[in-house]
């Protein structure tokens, strides 16, 4: 196994359906790892990524690799009863501070509900939960927007500025897998062999930002 796959333990990033789509955050699993960055090379048999650290690892593509598309879609998007998932940054008053959002299909509803820790930043976190309001953000963050989000158990509110990425997800084709295409790879050790489960991809440079 690589150093990064053997020194970074993370979530499983699965969602299982007819959708195919990943899941931001899922069931433990101390062995699966998340790799974001660029694809290097690709063939039938081997998925090369440099990922965002420098670190250029090699692993094993299996037969039926899913692939989705990730794009960006608009912040008017987001509706109340809209079901997110959104990383963000913890605030002093108590608030999260967007990073990225997804909005999940509606088939994908309620997946990964909850608050939890993520990996994009130090310190960052993600919920996954339903828009139960939505208003304008405070004046310090012109045009953009305030989310109340609820899951079970808990809610949170989180500020989405106007220039964070908002997108969704389809499923994707192989057509996606070219050297250059921006990636977030869900990888684990198979038999000793470094292993891609599920490859989310961009169109035209298009980087995933979860």
């Amino acid at each position: 196994m690589s150093k990064r796959l053997s020194s970074v333990l993370l979530t499983t990033t699965l969602l299982s359906g007819a959708f195919g789509l990943p899941l931001l955050a899922s069931a433990q699993n101390a062995d699966t790892v998340r790799i974001r960055g660029t694809l290097v090379r690709v063939d039938a048999n081997t998925l090369v990524v440099q990922d965002r650290s420098g670190e250029v690892v090699s692993l094993a593509r299996p037969a039926g690799l899913p692939v989705s598309e990730v794009y960006p879609i608009k912040l008017s998007d987001i509706k109340r009863g809209s079901f997110i998932g959104t990383a963000a940054m913890p605030q002093a008053d108590g608030t999260q501070k967007a990073l990225e959002v997804v909005v999940f299909p509606e088939a994908a509803r309620g997946t990964g509900e909850g608050h939890r820790p993520w990996d994009l930043l130090p310190e960052s976190t993600m919920t996954n939960a339903t828009v139960a309001d939505l208003a304008a953000a405070p004046k310090s963050v012109r045009g953009g927007q305030q989310l109340h989000l609820t899951y079970k158990g808990g809610e949170k509110t989180v500020v989405v500025p106007p220039d964070v990425p908002v997108v969704t997800f389809r499923p994707g084709t192989d057509a996606l897998l070219v050297p250059g295409a921006r990636v977030l790879v869900n990888a684990q050790e198979k038999n000793g062999t470094p292993t891609a489960l599920r490859v989310t991809a961009g169109r035209n440079g298009f980087a995933p930002p979860m």
